[in-house]
Parts: structure tokens; C-alpha cells; sequence
């Protein structure tokens, strides 16, 4: 995926293609954008007369302004634009075009382990080594919120819309219209739009795609959204949680390997699920590793605010080929080329990157021990009690992001998937961000206790 240079030294193919593109579409400035651990895209603008500079030397900044990334010391670093990547800002009036970088470190000319990027394309590098191509498909939820006076999010809804609602109870029609054209322009391929069972929540699929390119997809989604609901006075949020008792936004996330022939590796028309062996083993993996994964799949303190039972959430360790109350469920499947498995418990502001990363390996690691799969579960979870749950071995991913950042430090598996750098960095700040969350006194206990006691 990532731009060559040719043995001369000149530019690639793929990099003179976009040199050719911004000249005949008149782009005047690039954004060379990245992710820091956390997931918040970066960028640094360039005019397009530095375009062949940046693909030929790369544009450097300082690493140590950048969450997780480098000591002051270490400072230097080298954007290194994606040819791949290249796509026109729609809102910018054709004038404006953006670039995902990978970032170098300078000191060695290697790729920097603390790039998201490049943990995703490491995990991406372990599947290869078993023969394997990783496909990805999220569902990333959101929602749409009036600004005061000021400008300012507010948590208003401008629409009293439920699950698949039509006009005029779902005003954001036009708004996931214009959202639409967007993406499409900028490269993705919408397969539905709806509105989603909140008021002011929505949901936009895009087709699936090889792991690395979902990631940056991802990364381009929330942009671009956010973008386009500011052009209409709205605020976009991928706030897991924003309202209390309502339905929260999460990111299904469906995955399947394919083998270097192009064959689905997760199908078996034979298996009364049509699911390989390696699908099953896959998906153990996947559940074995729940607790450590949704330190980085569900990673802010309001991600648990969502996983609560009662409110459609995946809180429960288990998978199944007919209902959504298990942790991974088996979709239906028109074409063996369609198998998969959809991890439902990802929500949508986790850093894409390091969530695929992460789920890859865990789902390798089950196929590389051989890991039995537990029977699905075909009855809602959501209505068992206790007892019931511990007779069928389910448990229940951790309560809040102390408990998932605990078992994370206590995962091997999902440590290494991140890398020793990112590990590091991404449980300080959420040791910290929870810590933060401990100490601070909420509205609900002020209303609940100040004139109590």
C-alpha cells in the first residue's frame, strides 16, 4: 500500500499519478494527515508545489507535540505520503486534497513503531505470514446534535427519528445525503444509509475492503462527516454514549480472511454454520482475549456507559449464528465469499488502526493454538439471569476502562499486537484519563446527594 521510490531514485508510478491529478484538477494545498495513539487525525498543509518534495523526501515535524509518539529528545520525524491515499477535500472546493502519511523516524529511516499505521500493518504482516489477506467492513454509528448560539455542541437532537425512519421524523436525510456525496468523492463506496434507533443517531455502511484500507477509511469517514454536518449548523459526535438510557453508538466490525487464491478462509458449506475451522478458531481467539481487546476496541471511560445490559450493547462473552446479544455474531451469508464474523462490542472512538491490529491477532493467535470454539449461543443472552449465564460459561466484558486497561497490562497477545512503544503510551493515558474520571464529581451526584445528606 505504501509509496516506492523507484531504484533511481525518481518518483513512483503511483506518486507521479497524483502529481498529474493535482496539476489537471488544480489543487493549490495538501493535507498530509495521520493518526496519533489516540486516534485523532493530524495534519500538516503543504502547497501542491511541495507535493513531489513530500513524496520524494517526506515533510518533517516534531514528534514530540504528538500524543504517544516521541520524547523531546527524538524529535524529528518524516511524513511519508500514500499515493493510494490521494483524494480531493469535497468541502474545500476542489482547491484543497489530503494524503495519509506513514510516519519514519528519522534516526533510522525505518518505519516508526509508534505509528497506529504501522501496527495495523504489522498485524497485517503476521496474517500474511499464515498465507492470509484480512478483509474489514465497520459500522460506525453517530450522532447529530443542534449548536447553541455560540456555536457549541449541544445535546440536542434535531430530529425525533427512530430505527429506519423516513422523513419527517428523520429531518438528517439531507444531511446523511450530503455525507454521501462526500464520501463517494473522497473514494468510498456507500452500500446504506438509515437512521438508527436513537433520536439524532444514524449509521452509514461502506463496503468492505482490505484491513489497512477500512482503517484509513474509517479515519476519512469521521472527517468527512463531521465536516459536512458543520456545513449544516449540526455538531456530528462519535461519542459512544452521549445520552444517558438511550441506545449507544457503537462500530460493528465484520471481518474474514481470504487465502493467497482468493478463497474465502472462513467458509465451509459443509459446517452446519458454513464456518471453516479457521473461522471458529479465529473467533476463539477473538473471545478468549475479550477483556484485554476492549481496552483498545471500546477505549474511553464513556465507552462503558454503552456496554451496560438493557440497551441492544455486546456485553457478553459469547458468539452466535442467529441473535445480536452475543459478543461476535455469524451473518448470514448470500455467496461463500461474503463469510464472516462481525465483532459487535467495538465502538466508534477507538483508534481504527490499533482496533484491527488487535482483533487480527487475537483472532490468529486462536488459529495458532488450535483454540476450540464454544457452541454459539442462539438464545438472547439479554434475558438470561446469573445462574443461567454461569451455567453456559459466559462472562462479561469489563464493567469500566480501569478493568479493561488491568487486563489489557495482563495480555501478552494483545500487548505485543500493539508493540512495546504503543503499549506504553496508549495504558499511561488511559491510567490517566481514568484516574481523571475517579476524582471528578459528576451532575448525577450532585443532584442525587447534595441536599440528600
Amino acid at each position: 500500500m505504501t509509496a516506492k521510490h523507484t531504484p533511481d531514485g525518481g518518483l513512483s508510478a503511483e506518486a507521479q499519478r497524483v502529481l498529474d491529478e493535482i496539476d489537471e484538477e488544480g489543487v493549490e494545498f495538501l493535507r498530509l494527515q495521520f493518526t496519533d495513539i489516540l486516534g485523532t487525525t493530524k495534519n500538516v498543509s503543504i502547497p501542491a508545489e511541495q507535493a513531489e518534495k513530500a513524496f520524494t523526501e517526506g515533510i518533517y515535524f516534531d514528534g514530540s507535540s504528538i500524543e504517544g509518539f516521541v520524547r523531546i529528545q527524538e524529535s524529528d520525524m518524516r511524513l511519508k505520503p500514500d499515493p493510494t491515499t490521494y483524494a480531493v477535500l469535497p468541502w474545500r472546493d476542489g482547491h484543497s486534497a489530503r494524503l495519509i502519511c506513514d510516519v519514519i523516524n528519522t534516526s533510522t529511516g525505518e518505519p516508526f513503531e509508534g505509528d497506529p499505521r504501522r501496527v495495523l500493518q504489522n498485524a497485517l504482516d503476521r496474517a500474511a505470514e499464515h498465507g492470509l489477506t484480512v478483509n474489514a467492513a465497520p459500522e460506525p454509528e453517530f450522532f447529530l446534535f443542534e449548536e447553541d448560539e455560540d456555536g457549541r455542541a449541544t445535546t440536542k437532537t434535531n430530529d425525533a427519528g427512530g430505527y429506519f425512519d423516513l422523513a419527517p421524523k428523520d429531518l438528517a436525510s439531507d444531511v446523511r445525503r450530503d455525507i454521501i456525496y462526500g464520501l463517494e468523492d473522497m473514494g468510498l463506496d456507500v452500500e446504506a444509509s438509515h437512521h438508527e434507533v436513537a433520536q439524532g443517531q444514524h449509521e452509514i455502511n461502506f463496503t468492505y475492503d482490505d484491513a489497512l484500507t477500512t482503517a484509513d477509511n474509517v479515519s476519512t469517514f469521521r472527517t468527512v462527516v463531521r465536516a459536512i454536518a458543520a456545513q449544516h449548523d449540526l455538531h456530528a459526535t462519535f461519542m459512544p454514549k452521549p445520552i444517558p438510557r438511550v441506545n449507544g453508538s457503537g462500530m460493528h466490525t465484520h471481518i474474514s480472511l481470504f487465502t493467497e487464491d482468493g478463497e474465502n478462509a472462513f467458509h465451509d458449506e459443509d459446517d452446519e454454520f458454513d464456518l471453516s475451522e479457521t473461522a471458529k478458531q479465529f473467533t476463539a481467539g477473538i473471545l478468549d482475549h475479550a477483556p484485554a481487546l476492549a481496552a483498545v476496541t471500546d477505549p474511553t471511560v464513556n465507552s462503558y456507559k454503552r456496554l451496560v445490559p438493557g440497551y441492544e450493547a455486546p456485553v457478553y462473552v459469547a458468539w452466535s449464528d442467529r441473535n445480536r446479544s452475543a459478543l461476535i455474531r455469524k451473518p448470514a451469508a448470500r455467496v461463500p465469499a461474503a463469510s464472516r464474523i462481525e465483532a459487535r462490542f467495538p465502538d466508534p472512538s477507538c483508534n481504527p488502526y490499533l482496533a484491527f491490529a488487535v482483533l487480527i491477532h487475537a483472532g490468529l493467535d486462536g488459529i495458532e493454538r488450535g483454540l476450540d470454539c464454544p457452541d454459539p449461543i442462539r438464545e438472547n443472552i439479554y434475558e438470561f439471569d446469573e445462574q443461567k449465564r454461569e451455567e453456559y460459561g459466559i462472562s462479561t466484558l469489563p464493567t469500566n476502562l480501569g478493568e479493561a486497561v488491568d487486563a489489557l497490562k495482563e495480555d501478552e497477545v494483545v500487548l505485543d499486537a500493539l508493540g512495546s512503544h504503543v503499549s506504553e503510551k496508549f495504558i499511561e493515558a488511559k491510567e490517566s484519563e481514568f484516574e481523571d474520571y475517579l476524582v471528578d464529581v459528576s451532575d448525577w451526584e450532585l443532584d442525587r446527594y447534595l441536599e440528600t445528606f
